[in-house]
């Protein structure tokens, strides 16, 4: 018997009806885990602290958008936890399911129907003064962008030591292969292949004449910095759209592929491709 962490989204799944469907479905199929704040949503259920409901599962079942398992992406990736997804969202790349067919999915992932795809994360570190502040894992991107009301920014950035360009922009999105099609792909940036093991750096409203994306390989170090010399001093730095710092120019972000990787259940047979044109067109 499969052991599932469900984790819903309340903003997504309003009175939580999606959510309790899926319980009641997999109420005598599977040992379920949902955390405390949920007590009481079904009979069956083992409720347990956040942080213990990945140790817990073998698998986890997200309701929500592709933002939603972002937020659940790196504690997943750590635990070796694969993810299936239940688009209550807008676009869905990741939560194939739609509600409608939500069961008979889940008939075809507990009979053992499905494959797992793996997704690299990257891993960045603010680094002051040779010592790290702060340290983060990201599926999609990390974001550095200039403070709001500020002039543009001047962002040095280098691969394996190598300066690949240094932009004058409004901000620079390091994405992965799979956040190639989030706000990478906004700013201009290429398609890439979710399975592929590279990363693209694309700046966000550069301030030049010409100025293109740079895809990097993701077995070198990846370093951005602040050049004080033009524009602002100062910028933020997010990961999958949360803010986890800022940096001066007396600061570096160092960014390399991290030793975890997402695993994200498929059952359908579509390709990535398929659903670039179905989600996009």
């Amino acid at each position: 018997m499969k052991r599932i962490a469900v984790m819903p989204n309340d903003a997504k799944d309003k009175g939580l009806s999606v959510t309790k469907r899926l319980v009641d479905f997999l109420s005598d199929k599977a040992e379920v885990f949902m955390e405390d704040i949920y007590n009481g949503i079904a009979d069956g259920v083992k409720y347990l602290p956040s942080d213990k409901i990945c140790s817990a599962a073998d698998f986890a079942v997200v309701l929500g958008g592709d933002g939603t398992i972002l937020r659940r992406a790196s504690e997943c990736a750590k635990r070796s936890v694969p993810v299936l997804g239940v688009n209550l969202g807008r676009i869905g790349f990741m939560t194939e399911i739609e509600p409608s067919e939500m069961e008979t999915s889940l008939e075809s992932f507990l009979n053992d129907n499905y494959r797992i795809e793996k997704r690299m994360m990257i891993k960045a570190s603010i680094v002051s003064n040779g010592e790290t502040r702060v340290e983060f894992h990201a599926l999609n991107d990390v974001v550095v962008t200039k403070t709001v009301g500020a002039n543009l920014i001047r962002i040095e950035l280098s691969s394996g030591g190598e300066e690949v360009n240094a932009y004058n922009a409004d901000g620079l999105i390091i994405a992965t292969p799979t956040g190639s099609t989030g706000y990478s792909i906004s700013a201009g940036g290429p398609v890439v292949d979710p399975r592929m093991r590279l990363v693209v750096a694309t700046p966000i409203c550069a301030h030049m004449l010409a100025v293109r994306s740079a895809v990097l390989s993701s077995d070198k170090t990846i370093k951005i910095r602040i050049d004080e010399s033009v524009g602002a001093p100062e910028a933020v730095v997010t990961a999958d759209g949360d803010v986890r710092g800022s940096i001066s120019a007396a600061d570096e972000i160092i960014i390399t592929e991290s030793g975890y990787d997402f695993e994200l259940i498929k059952i359908s047979d579509q390709s990535f491709y398929d659903t670039l044109i179905k989600k996009l067109s």
